[in-house]
């Protein structure tokens, strides 16, 4: 018999101690090699711990146990592998009725639309049908289709119907009425969303912290993206978005306010030549800020792609301590859940965060005429101690700029016009 030790891994140099945050797999389950067996969570990021060989899992710690980093989290037993032929024998079996069920369906009447109009039809009914990894894994190994699957689900019972109103908490009957339920849930806190909360109760205890807000016409950005996205797409791989503009703005806006881009260090204020921007992501476990580097130096694109690959890491609980360490600012985008205004607070220790907010068509004046215009809120708060009320106005007064006259980020701390006229 040949065991192995799966040891809690080192999410970063000041960690010493993580949470075991969730058991993927049950004590005694029989794993894969690379199957991922538990959750941990430190401070400031969640890691998932990986079968090193395949084999049965033998648990040497709890759910909520604070490991050392280092430590034995489980053995497991190499001697006992998984029969690869067992469950495929199992898929095999089931994906048998969905061939029938397909056969059935074919018998039905022949339907009157055009095999154009038909293969439509199917494209936008499966267009929502969300499919787990498991699920794709066994279509593919089954050589099935969404449609060979969808086909066999064609008739529904009326338990169907009823399972499913039940898992979303509608009644069968309707109305406005809903059945009574005196039920309640209690969860562990996770160690992030525990920090998380100590973190945000001291910002506010020991920074002078105050907010100013602005408006900004968002249609010079919006006529832009509409005009060149299909370009955009076809050269860079990836859509031109909003977030990218308000990081360029605010990193050209931050060379021209240094003390916006400046934190205490004890008695000390230290100002930054470089805009490392955090962008805050809301993911299951928490609010993650993964940095964007010398976004100064980079373009649009480079941006776009650059937030994608951290956004989609800290989805997926797979960003690294380096990752999430080191920014200079903050934005944060409330806008995306239908936030119209808010107050976000600083995340330490930077002194000043930036939060976008939703885009509403609104009645505003123009050259002495009220329009509509898609505008949006911004606010940025800041810490006072650091950053006086000149210098945050005059930054968010800024970035106001750049965003309706987007052109002017090419050239700098002047205008596309001065540029132009050599003024």
């Amino acid at each position: 018999m040949s065991i192995i030790e799966i040891r809690v891994p080192s999410p970063g140099e000041s960690i010493t101690h993580v949470e075991l945050y969730k058991w993927l797999v049950a004590d005694g389950a029989v794993v894969k090699k690379d199957t991922e067996i538990a959750e941990l969570e430190s401070e400031k990021a969640t890691l998932t711990l990986v079968a090193d060989e395949g084999g049965k899992v033998s648990q040497k710690a709890s759910e909520g146990d604070s490991l050392e980093v280092g430590s034995v989290a489980c053995t497991i037993d190499t001697s006992v592998q998984p029969e690869a032929s067992d469950e495929p024998k199992e898929e095999k079996k089931a994906a048998a009725p969905v061939a029938e069920e397909k056969k059935e369906a074919k018998a039905e009447p022949v339907k009157t639309e055009t095999p154009k109009a038909e293969a439509k039809a199917i494209s936008e009914e499966y267009e929502n049908v969300k499919v787990t990894p498991l699920a794709q894994r066994v279509m593919d190994e089954n050589d099935l289709s969404l449609e060979d699957v969808m086909n066999g689900l064609r008739r529904l019972k009326r338990s169907d119907v009823e399972a499913v109103l039940a898992a979303t908490g509608v009644s069968a009957a309707g109305g406005l009425k809903k059945p009574a339920s005196r039920e309640s849930k209690t969860d562990r806190m996770s160690s992030l969303r525990r920090k998380l909360s100590e973190r945000l109760v001291s910002v506010k205890n020991e920074t002078a912290m105050l907010t100013t807000f602005n408006e900004v016409n968002m249609k010079p950005i919006m006529d832009l993206r509409k005009k060149h996205q299909d370009k955009f797409v076809e050269k860079h791989g990836i859509k031109l978005g909003m977030m990218s503009f308000f990081l360029k703005a605010c990193a050209i806006a931050l060379q021209e306010f240094p003390s916006v881009n400046s934190m205490m260090d004890g008695e000390n204020t230290t100002t930054y030549d470089y805009a490392d921007i955090s962008v805050a992501v809301s993911t299951p476990k928490g609010l993650m800020v993964p940095v964007i580097r010398n976004v100064e130096s980079l373009g649009l694109a480079e941006i776009e792609k650059a937030i994608m690959e951290v956004a989609d890491k800290a989805r997926k609980g797979k960003l690294s301590i380096p990752e999430m360490t080191g920014g200079t600012f903050t934005v944060t985008n409330g806008g995306v859940f239908g936030s119209m205004m808010s107050t976000p607070i600083i995340n330490p220790p930077q002194s000043a965060i930036l939060g976008m907010h939703n885009i509403l068509d609104r009645a505003v004046v123009i050259d002495g005429e009220i329009v509509v215009r898609p505008m949006m809120y911004v606010a940025l708060s800041y810490d006072h101690r650091v950053i006086d009320g000149r210098e945050s106005v005059g930054f968010l007064v800024r970035v106001k700029q750049l965003l309706e006259n987007p052109t002017d980020m090419l050239f700098g701390k002047s205008s596309g016009e001065k540029e132009l006229l050599e003024l």
